[in-house]
């Protein structure tokens, strides 16, 4: 069993670095690898002792690449993709839960959940399967191709409200300094993001699992949401 570092006939050999697949944005995600979940899933791996590197791929070319074994995972996707990617196989324990939720100038009544949106002039990222499986059929819906675009469009008044992950969106509120749009409540939708591996590692699998329970039950979760999440709130 290969760990850190082992000398061979003169040779050091490393633990395979494991590459994964993110298609989250700041603060959950960053380039430089130190976002939210960059930090939980490297510190998860680093206990049981693997080097992680985060890629950026499209969210289907991603998924595809990690069934294939091009690459050796997803780090953050709903439950229930193991029955369409075969090869792929779910870290039990959550990595973080994505709240799916409403960002705008103007209120609206969300207590009827989605159909409080019917009617209404809404945007969001082009394919975001839950938003689009979701709205109403009567909602006027106009998709961009970052949340960059879509921000704008509220700024300019394109659109009356505007979907997006909580952390994700408050970030961009803060960078763009929209700081007079709301968010709504309660959210459309909670969802529950797991790790996916290539089942090459399916040993890896229970070993990942339990050390991100560890880190929940240790603090060090605590601490890293503290660091990233909480200035945000």
């Amino acid at each position: 069993m290969l760990v850190g570092l082992l000398a061979y006939g003169g040779l050091l050999w490393a633990e395979p670095i494991l590459r994964m697949n993110t298609t989250g944005q700041p603060p959950l995600n960053t380039a430089a690898q130190d976002g939210f979940m960059d930090e939980v899933a490297a510190a998860a791996f680093r206990r049981i002792g693997y080097p992680l590197q985060t890629i950026r791929l499209p969210a289907e070319r991603g998924l595809k690449n990690a069934n294939r074994g091009l690459i050796d995972g997803e780090m953050s996707r709903v439950a229930g993709l193991e029955r369409y990617y075969l090869n792929l196989i779910r870290v039990p324990e959550k990595i973080m839960d994505w709240e799916f939720v409403v960002f705008s100038y103007k209120p609206v009544e969300l207590h009827q959940g989605w159909a409080g949106l019917s009617g209404k002039s809404v945007a969001h990222v082009n394919g975001w399967k839950i938003l689009e499986k979701n709205l109403p059929v009567t909602t006027e819906v106009t998709k961009t191709s970052s949340a960059e675009q879509l921000f704008n469009l509220l700024r300019k008044r394109r659109t009356d409200y505007v979907l997006y992950e909580r952390w994700g969106g408050r970030y961009l509120l803060r960078d763009l300094d929209m700081n007079d749009v709301q968010l709504r409540s309660p959210p459309l939708a909670v969802k529950e993001m797991f790790i996916y591996l290539h089942n090459r590692h399916q040993a890896l699998v229970p070993k990942l699992s339990a050390a991100l329970v560890a880190m929940k039950k240790d603090g060090s979760y605590a601490q890293l949401e503290k660091k990233h999440l909480l200035p945000l709130k």
